[in-house]
């Protein structure tokens, strides 16, 4: 019977599930979106049940595809959209509230204060982070304070928090495994990245009671068994990672200096930083790349919150484009030189800047402007964002030669093309686009001996095009300066 590797891929907007062979190519795969609920202003959420629903679905259904028997599974991997906050009672096995996506601003009156309070020195010493409504923590003490019971059930051992890969394994294990992965950790802003360890300190400040939380264990691991009544047969989760994470070793930067972006619904530039977790003095966050054999190799990151999202605002919200791969070809025959600059701040803007209060803008509109010019612009402006981390990479003295990008928008080469040209480097595209679930593939199949160290799985990485800069590096700065103009305009910090 041949062998495989299931991973879940479970985001933002859709779960996926993706079968991959021994040697990391992908076998087939099913995806399947579940809804967005805005019950305010800035608020996002999704309904935990239907995050569920939609991973088994598409689990079984690939499994039935692929008529997969008992043992062809060698390892299960899952990851995630991070820092998506789930309280749920372990009692009744129902979420007491719904999930908090990532993007959610909910409780950024709550981070502001703990800004004036001067909190901020502590809070990213010990996590790498910065105090923002982004991470879990925050968004835990809302539902804890806001939900009626909660704190009560708290109390009496009967609450389990988690990110989304803890409340999947949670359900996948029928209840035994209450664990996640150090990288997931690292992004819930109570987690201390140099001791490797839930931090009492942060714990009291955010009123967190130990008990809910999830056991860390390495991103290469014995996580639990799935529960033989969800596929009909057990299958061991070996690994979990938060989604960057997950696609940086699935583009195999191992290597120091090494860096990958990742064009999802956000987009999140991510450099290996090896033994030391830096500091960054532009904003950008340190965070845990991955922790194999109790060792943990550290990576600097910046975070844009609208990238893909904006092609969809344009399908969706605007109804310009009738479908997302429409862009390119759009963006092509655009006027080249139309002078319009639009800001994707539909929730603030994210690294450098952090402005959770900024919003979104089109500037620089002309009676000339049409359809084709203003998707020029929104793929652009994920371009000047992505060089806007670059930059502060560099200024926190990582010299980059190059970029490895993944995620849906990678498709689209106009874009590759105009992201080289604008940071002035080589972008590589990989050969796999699903690198993301082929990272936690990896980590799985490691722990499973599928694969037997990092040099293995770096040598099974294959580039698939390289874009190098068309324009001179003055070009490329004059049109990234309109972009800051533009950026100044909008932003309130």
């Amino acid at each position: 019977m041949k062998e495989y590797i299931l991973a879940i891929d479970q985001g933002t907007t859709s779960s996926r599930a993706m079968l991959f062979d021994c040697l990391g190519n992908v076998v087939d795969s099913e995806q399947q979106e579940f809804p967005q609920y805005y019950p305010e202003n800035g608020w996002v959420e999704h309904t935990p049940e239907e995050i569920l629903a939609s991973v088994l679905s598409t689990c079984r259904k690939l499994l039935a595809k692929q008529n997969i028997q008992a043992g062809q599974i060698k390892s299960l991997g899952i990851t995630n959209q991070r820092e998506t906050t789930i309280v749920w009672d372990t009692v009744t096995k129902k979420p007491m509230y719904n999930a908090i996506v990532w993007q959610d601003r909910r409780t950024s009156d709550y981070c502001q204060s703990l800004v004036e309070q001067g909190y901020s020195e502590m809070i990213t010493k010990k996590t790498g982070l910065l105090i923002d409504p982004y991470f879990s923590a925050t968004k835990l003490k809302w539902i804890l304070d806001n939900v009626e019971g909660a704190r009560q059930k708290a109390a009496a051992g009967e609450l389990a928090f988690g990110t989304v890969d803890t409340f999947i394994l949670w359900y996948l294990t029928d209840g035994d495994s209450h664990y996640t992965d150090a990288t997931n950790a690292s992004r819930t802003m109570l987690f201390n990245i140099h001791e490797q360890c839930w931090d009492e300190e942060l714990l009291a400040l955010f009123d967190i009671p130990r008990n809910i939380l999830p056991e860390v264990l390495d991103s290469s691991a014995d996580f639990g068994v799935t529960s033989e009544n969800l596929f009909g047969f057990n299958i061991p989760v070996q690994g979990i990672a938060g989604d960057q994470h997950a696609a940086l070793f699935g583009q195999a930067c191992f290597d120091t200096g090494s860096v990958k972006s990742t064009y999802g619904t956000g987009c999140f530039v991510m450099v290996n930083t090896g033994d030391d977790a830096l500091h960054s003095s532009n904003k950008l966050l340190s965070t845990i790349a991955y922790r194999l054999d109790g060792k943990v190799t550290y990576a600097l990151e910046g975070s844009i919150f609208v990238a893909g999202a904006v092609i969809q605002w344009l399908r969706d919200g605007l109804e310009l484009i009738s479908k997302a791969s429409d862009s390119e070809r759009l963006a092509m025959e655009a006027n080249q030189s139309h002078g319009v600059t639009l800001i994707p701040a539909f929730t603030g803007l994210g690294a450098p800047y952090w402005d959770p209060d900024a919003r979104g803008a089109i500037l620089g509109l002309t009676r000339d402007t049409g359809i084709k010019e203003i998707v020029n612009a929104a793929l652009q402006s994920v371009c000047f964002q992505t060089k806007d981390l670059l930059q502060a990479m560099e200024k926190d003295g990582i010299d980059i030669k190059a970029l490895k990008v993944d995620g849906g928008m990678t498709n689209n080469r106009w874009l590759l093309q105009y992201l080289a040209n604008s940071l002035q480097v080589d972008v590589e595209q990989p050969a796999s686009a699903e690198t993301t679930a082929l990272g936690v593939a990896f980590l799985a199949g490691l722990k499973a001996g599928v694969f037997d160290s990092l040099e293995h799985i770096q040598s099974l990485w294959q580039a698939k095009a390289e874009f190098s800069p068309q324009i001179t590096s003055s070009e490329a700065d004059k049109h990234y300066q309109g972009w800051l103009e533009a950026v100044s305009r909008i932003r309130t910090n």
